[in-house]
């Protein structure tokens, strides 16, 4: 298990966090997005980060090994960061050099932006490290039950959303794999400018695309074999039933929403 990628695997312990009815997961992930995007002001990050952290606490998930999942998405927040320090506009000019300036408007917006994505990232996680592929399959076919009306595969979508995230660090141990071997073979991924670093890659590229195609026709052939048709007359081992603590993390999601919004009369 490569513990550098936490999305999309799954970390079995006995907590009530695990114990929650998928779809409920699903639908406190959509809210705290939700929540998250329209905390007003500095103190509505403090308190959702808070209670992300509760959460986590409840899962009983090694923080540790859940901010471990943050070092291979590292680059794409410093990214997001910098655009938004340098072409958000504003008044307050703090520095300029030729077209790019640093204005205090900028900053706040850099600083909202990367609170948001680190906390997002980190809520994701938590999603697929409670909960099996099995019960994730089955809580996004329920959520999308309802367009099934309209013609939309419910149950397909839900198969392909879930292998893809299971497959995330799959192919992750992979390309470490193939790494390893490439420079055991004398291959050099970390010296030269861009250029030669974007050409050392087209070896690892290659036999991973060809491991990916592989691995996706084995297991067409796999579910095949055990005559697996969709959702045409499917049944299930274990029938999803939210309980008492589903309704009770209902009702702490809602105290929690409201906690938020009360953060803008702080301010």
């Amino acid at each position: 298990m490569n513990l550098n990628i936490t999305i999309g695997q799954y970390y079995p312990a006995s907590s009530k966090i695990h114990s929650l009815d998928p779809r409920t997961k699903l639908l406190a992930l959509f809210v705290f997005i939700i929540i998250l995007f329209s905390a007003p002001n500095a103190f509505g990050y403090v308190v959702s980060a808070l209670g992300l952290f509760g959460v986590i606490l409840m899962s009983k998930v090694p923080v540790k090994f859940m901010l471990k999942g943050l070092r291979n998405v590292f680059f794409i927040i410093i990214f997001t960061v910098v655009l938004n320090v340098f072409f958000v506009p504003g008044e307050t000019v703090l520095f300029q050099l030729g077209f790019l300036r640093v204005t205090l408007e900028g900053l706040f917006a850099a600083a909202r932006m990367a609170c948001r994505l680190v906390l997002l990232i980190i809520a994701s996680s938590v999603l697929t490290l409670t909960t099996s592929p099995i019960e994730l399959t089955d809580g996004i076919e329920h959520a999308l039950k309802p367009f099934k009306k309209i013609g939309v595969p419910a149950h397909e979508i839900a198969m392909m959303m879930t292998i893809a995230l299971r497959f995330i660090p799959t192919l992750m141990e992979e390309t470490d794999r193939i790494m390893k071997a490439q420079i055991s073979r004398g291959a050099d991924f970390g010296s030269g400018n861009l250029v030669q670093k974007a050409k050392a890659i087209i070896p690892l590229l290659v036999p991973l695309f060809i491991s990916a195609f592989r691995r996706a026709d084995e297991l067409a052939l796999a579910m095949e074999s055990r005559c697996y048709r969709g959702d045409e007359n499917r049944t299930r081992m274990k029938v999803l039933k939210r309980g008492r603590i589903d309704y009770i993390f209902y009702l702490s999601l809602i105290l929690f929403g409201a906690c938020v919004y009360f953060t803008r009369f702080l301010l």
